[in-house]
């Protein structure tokens, strides 16, 4: 089995530097809650269990390049081995910082210093809960992942991520006819183990000529840094376009087409990759997600923030409390 790193990028919502540089750039620009507000960038204090999980589930990774704008939490290891911390200027280009928007972090990766062919990346909200092995991610070097195609909703209440979903098909469209791949690789949109929602959502796009939009697990996400290379060599201008956006723009596209991609090109092991990963967001009533933590019941869980939430301590008490009950021992990452 070929190394397999993992990149995990976080921030620090509450670091005053971070934000006083953040405020110079907004302005008073209009941005929504939902693209630029606090709740993108609030910290649940939940960063320790990430650590906690990844030693103890998946002890096999090679290396962990911690992304980060320059702040690290105070109780982080630093010296561990397995520990790579990526300051954003020390991968992404200078023309293109600061940024508070995740999608030229996201496109960058595979700039980073030492990072293996293979790697899988975790958003900050995305917890492993069972043991997991490398055969979960990757079988014979193509990453394991699910081709599902779903049309882009028209959610008004999130006035960025439509468009930049829309702009993810739009761009894969110009390289891949939808009916040619899927007469190419029938298996890819019809894998027996598949969902049967999205067996279903294959099934009828079948009489759509055109894209009309994909479904990507929000999850741990396999990726290879080739792919990177080979999209940044078709779409430079398309590419270096979104990384000038310093926030989250309605011109965008995101690392979803570079999962995509993979999938398009026949260079993935199609699995029921929505088994593996549970969604949430969180909200008054959260009962379902700490079930699903104390009682393991997915190999890994994605916890959503939410714009509307009243009583944020309650809520982050009772999540740190699940995770302490599941991840109680300190793990060599923290002093």
């Amino acid at each position: 089995m070929a190394d397999i790193d993992f990149v995990m990028a976080w921030v620090d919502g509450a670091d005053p530097a971070w934000r006083q540089e953040r405020d110079a750039y907004a302005g008073n620009k209009g941005r929504s809650a939902a693209s630029s507000g606090d709740a993108r960038y609030r910290d649940w204090e939940l960063l320790r269990f990430w650590f906690r999980g990844v030693e103890r589930f998946a002890p096999w990774v090679r290396r962990i390049h911690f992304v980060t704008w320059g702040h690290l939490p105070e109780w982080l290891d630093t010296a561990n081995p397995k520990l790579t911390v990526v300051n954003h200027r020390d991968f992404i280009p200078q023309e293109y910082l600061p940024t508070f928007s995740a999608n030229p972090i996201e496109l960058n990766f595979h700039r980073i210093q030492g990072l293996s062919e293979q790697f899988v990346y975790f958003n900050d909200d995305v917890f492993l809960l069972r043991p997991v092995r490398e055969a979960d991610f990757f079988r014979n070097g193509k990453p394991r992942d699910m081709l599902a195609l779903q049309p882009v909703v028209a959610n008004r209440e999130d006035d960025i991520m439509p468009y930049i979903y829309l702009n993810d098909a739009m761009l894969l469209a110009k390289y891949f006819d939808k009916r040619a791949n899927m007469r190419k690789q029938p298996g890819a949109y019809f894998h027996p183990g598949y969902p049967f929602l999205y067996f279903g959502y294959n099934l009828l796009e079948m009489a759509f000529p055109r894209f009309t939009g994909f479904y990507s697990v929000h999850g741990p996400a396999p990726l290879l840094k080739s792919t990177y290379e080979t999209v940044w060599q078709l779409e430079p201008d398309r590419l270096e376009q979104v990384c000038r956006h310093r926030f989250r723009s309605r011109e965008d596209v995101n690392q979803y087409v570079l999962r995509e991609w993979q999938k398009l090109s026949g260079n993935f092991a199609p699995c029921n990759a929505a088994r593996f990963c549970r969604y949430f967001n969180i909200g008054a009533d959260n009962g379902g997600l700490l079930r699903t933590i104390t009682g393991r019941r997915a190999a890994s869980v994605c916890i959503n923030d939410s714009v509307e939430l009243a009583d944020i301590e309650r809520a982050r008490q009772e999540i740190q409390q699940a995770f302490e009950r599941v991840l109680p021992e300190k793990s060599s990452f923290e002093r």
